[in-house]
């Protein structure tokens, strides 16, 4: 065992967790998670890691529909992330989908394992167009920690840090972190859990970008509403999600691939 105690880590959550920005469906998808796990197999290669995160997911289905398959896979770590999805949509009620991820932390702290999750930004400053999430956005954060406390959940507070909002931590549809910005999820988690290796070097800020110009930033805010945000309506509109027919990339527990930043 490594000097973290781990043996056995399982992630559930959304597109986010499953790594979507981090690698494409062809080469394969990394992710924060998978970062994460490669950081515990570098203190203890007998580490064995299980993804359930699918994209698309709200919390409630993360709770019917991945809780069940972490149980039995008895972690003694596991991550829950998800809620990004339930307050895009336009019902959203704080309460009710922080209660989904409290029964998830519920379940797997009475079961003996370590749980992890985060808090989110406010994707307003991401894209104007999505200011009015604002306030959903701190609901949803507060709820967390809350349930968070409750159940001995430990946070990583990535909402707390300018750096967390910079484009070039997130892909180009501003909803997916990109490889840097999943690799600095990871670092955050594993900051949270005070891993070995571990420190606070991802809060630090990148160097600064140039200032666009006001037709530049408004070409973009044209451009990124054509490609990603007509679409993703589209989908709402259908009833469709991005996850349909997916399943999880890795549903059981399996040696950890190290690979290199």
């Amino acid at each position: 065992m490594g000097a973290h105690g781990y043996l056995r880590y399982v992630a559930l959550g959304d597109s986010q967790t499953e790594g979507v920005g981090d690698g494409d469906d062809l080469t394969g998808l990394r992710g924060w998670a998978d970062r994460l796990a490669e950081h515990l197999a570098r203190t203890g290669p007998e580490v064995r890691y299980a993804n359930l995160a699918v994209r698309g997911r709200l919390a409630g289905e993360v709770r019917t529909g991945q809780l069940p398959a972490a149980l039995e896979l008895r972690p003694d770590l596991a991550t829950v992330v998800a809620g990004v999805n339930d307050l895009l949509r336009p019902g959203f009620d704080a309460d009710e989908t922080a209660g989904h991820l409290e029964a998830v932390f519920a379940a797997l702290t009475a079961q003996g394992a370590r749980v992890a999750t985060l808090t989110f930004p406010d994707v307003g400053r991401l894209t104007p167009l999505a200011r009015p999430l604002a306030p959903r956005v701190h609901a949803l954060n507060d709820r967390i920690r809350r349930a968070a406390r409750r159940h001995g959940v430990t946070v990583a507070e990535t909402a707390h840090h300018e750096v967390v909002t910079d484009p070039r931590l997130w892909s180009a549809d501003r909803l997916h972190a990109s490889p840097l910005g999943h690799a600095r999820i990871a670092a955050a988690v594993a900051d949270a859990l005070a891993l070995p290796g571990s420190d606070d070097t991802w809060t630090r800020p990148l160097p600064p970008l140039p200032v666009p110009t006001r037709l530049t930033a408004a070409a973009g805010e044209l451009a990124w509403a054509g490609s990603f945000l007509g679409p993703w309506v589209a989908r709402r509109v259908r009833g469709r999600s991005s996850g349909d027919g997916r399943i999880a990339k890795r549903p059981g527990l399996l040696p950890v691939e190290r690979r290199g930043e």
